[in-house]
Formats: structure tokens, sequence, C-alpha cells
């Protein structure tokens, strides 16, 4: 990390395990420094969104519920953030008057960004309260994201807000000092990766899964993050939210703040970020190499190129590509239900019902994912 001038926008993550207490609660004290930098981030000229978990584990102790009671049903868990969001908004906007600073609710899901005009209409608010000299504190919207359009985590989440915001940095604060050789849970002596230049597949299955059972995330997960402001050509760093100054530090370049995961050279326009990252798929779809080829020159993947179906999806739904034996290499959204695919995988466009579409992912609802 080289010691540049701090960034104009910068986006600040922060997660449920790093400002809750042993017992899951909210803890003032780590919102307090958190809110303190990013104030100090904007004395140095920068402008800061931050992206903010802890609705539900806000939301529990007010309904009595925690611990050995927290529910599993998604819609206690939606119905608890209801209550928790508000708690938690109180909580920044009055640590955030405090220092003197206006803070501003903004609740996002996944389909913000993959429908053009609520892109663009998301994309301006941010930027306005951010010319206002507003901090928005960006969440997911809980209420209204279902399993089949929420993220689940936050981390992805930040990383869209860094492209809809065309951040220079992003800041995701976690409870380690960032991405480690290995999960520190089985390995004490794991040490610090500074510096990412380009992804591996077997570094993301050697990090761990979510990082307590508070949060929602993981190290795995805020690699996938990382992954996604890459390809927006945002830098990410990945470090320790009690590391004192973090987030000047982050903005500085000074080196071992944490791990910093470089811009790509490759880039991705939001949607197929969306379709890529943001949401889960449905199904997959094998291919033969002919149509493996075209798709990685560009173009879309028709009906005789598709060797095998799995799962079951409807017309629209994301699937995962991959050669026949082989890995998956990329991600679209299908214009055929998995019953009309199977019925129409391998023939011809003649050879197809009347009307019946030949093309199953057109090239502009496909993303190439990039080698591991």
């Amino acid at each position: 990390m080289s010691s540049e001038p701090a960034t104009r926008n910068i986006v600040a993550k922060i997660g449920t395990s790093s400002i809750t207490d042993d017992a899951g609660a909210i803890d003032r004290v780590p919102i307090e420094k958190f809110c303190n930098e990013v104030v100090a981030l904007r004395s140095q000229g920068c402008r800061v969104v931050v992206v903010t978990s802890g609705a539900i584990a806000a939301g529990l102790p007010e309904l009595g519920m925690g611990g050995d009671r927290r529910p599993s049903s998604m819609e206690t868990l939606q119905a608890v953030a209801t209550v928790g969001q508000s708690a938690l908004m109180g909580m920044y906007r009055e640590v955030f008057s405090g220092l003197g600073v206006v803070a501003g609710q903004v609740l996002l899901v996944p389909l913000d960004f993959v429908i053009r005009t609520q892109y663009v209409h998301a994309g301006s608010t941010l930027r306005k309260l951010l010319d206002l000299g507003v901090v928005p504190v960006v969440n997911e919207n809980d209420a209204v994201a279902d399993d089949e359009i929420r993220w689940g985590d936050n981390d992805r989440l930040a990383a869209l807000v860094a492209n809809l915001v065309q951040a220079d940095l992003l800041v995701l604060l976690t409870d380690t000092a960032g991405v480690l050789t290995e999960d520190p849970r089985r390995n004490s002596e794991a040490s610090l990766i500074e510096e990412i230049v380009e992804f591996d597949h077997r570094l993301q299955s050697r990090v761990g899964g979510a990082g307590t059972n508070r949060g929602s995330g993981g190290m795995a997960s805020k690699l996938t993050a990382a992954r996604v402001a890459s390809l927006s050509g945002v830098p990410t760093v990945i470090a320790d939210a009690k590391r004192p100054d973090v987030l000047a530090d982050a903005a500085a370049g000074v080196a071992g703040v944490g791990t910093l995961v470089r811009a790509s050279a490759q880039r991705l326009p939001a949607r197929k970020l969306w379709i890529g990252f943001a949401v889960g798929s449905h199904g997959e779809v094998a291919v033969d190499s002919g149509a493996r080829a075209a798709l990685e020159r560009g173009k879309s993947l028709l009906a005789i190129g598709v060797r095998s179906v799995s799962g079951t999806f409807d017309a629209g739904a994301p699937v995962e590509v991959r050669e026949a034996g082989g890995e998956v290499f990329a991600k679209g959204l299908a214009r055929h239900s998995s019953d009309d695919l199977r019925t129409a995988a391998g023939r011809r466009r003649e050879d197809l019902p009347p009307g019946a579409p030949h093309v199953v992912v057109h090239a502009n609802d496909l993303v190439v994912l990039p080698g591991p």
C-alpha cells in the first residue's frame, strides 16, 4: 500500500459481529468508535457512505428474544428486523448528531440494482445525500426482501453500493486483522495476507465461512464482495473494526492496516455484477465446448449448445453455466423454464416448436466469470 492522499468517495461497511457484545446485543461503544472515524474521514475531505448490519440484533431484545430464543423462521426475523432497524438507525443518528453530522437512512434490496430505473434513482439519492453533507447509512431492506431476492449479508450490498456511488475505496470492517492464510479458528498461527491482486478459489475455500453465529457473512463473504468491488474498479481493504484509526489508515494506504484487494483491469457494469454475484443460482446448464467458446466471445447461449439441465427454475431465473464435466464459468438469466429447456436442449432453431425461443441466455443477460 502506498501513502497516497485519502480517496474522495469511501464506502465503509461494519458487520453485526463488530457492533454487538458477547450476548449479541448492540453495543454503543464500537458504534461510537466507528462514527468518530467516519467523521474524521470527512474532515479530510472524504465523502463517506456507511453500510451497517445489526437490525436483527437490535430488534431481538426489543421483543424479548435472543440467545436460545432466537427465531429461525424468515418471517419472524424480518419482523424483528423492522423493529430493530429503527432502533439501530436511532443510535446512528444520535451518535452522528453528537458529532455535528446528519445521518440519513437508505434501505436497499438486490432488485434496486437490476431494474434500471431503481438503480438510477438509488444512485441519485445517495449522491444527493453526499452533496448535502449527509452520511447515508445503508442496510438491506429486510422487511421486503425474501429468500429469493435478498443478499443475506451486507458485504455484497456494500460492494454494489461502492459501484453505485463510483467509490474510490471500499472498507469492509470485521473481527479479524484481514484475510489470513487460514481460518484462525483452525490454525492459530495463520498470518495476514496484506495484498490480493488476483483471486484464487483455493484461498476462498481456506478462509472459512460465517465468522460468528450473530453475523451472516464471514471472510468468504467478504472475499466475494471484494471481488465484486474489484470488477467495479474499486479497491477494497478488509480490516479489523477494533483497530485504532482503521478507516483513516485504510484511506491513507497505510501498510498492514488489513488486506488490500486491488481493482481489476476487467470491469463489469452494475447489472452484470448483480447477475454474476448478487443473486443465487436456481439451476445449472451444462454446455458443449463450442458453446463455451461462443459465450467467451460475447455471444448468446443457444439451445443447440446445451447438453443437460439441473434444477427446477422458471424463465428469467439466474442459472450457472458450466462446460460439461468442467467448472462453472458463467452465469445468466434463462429465457426458458427448466422443463422447456430440457425439451429444447441440443436442438436447432428449425427443430424447435413454433414460437419457442432458441436463445437460452442472451448475451446481455450473461456474465462470463473471471477465472480463479
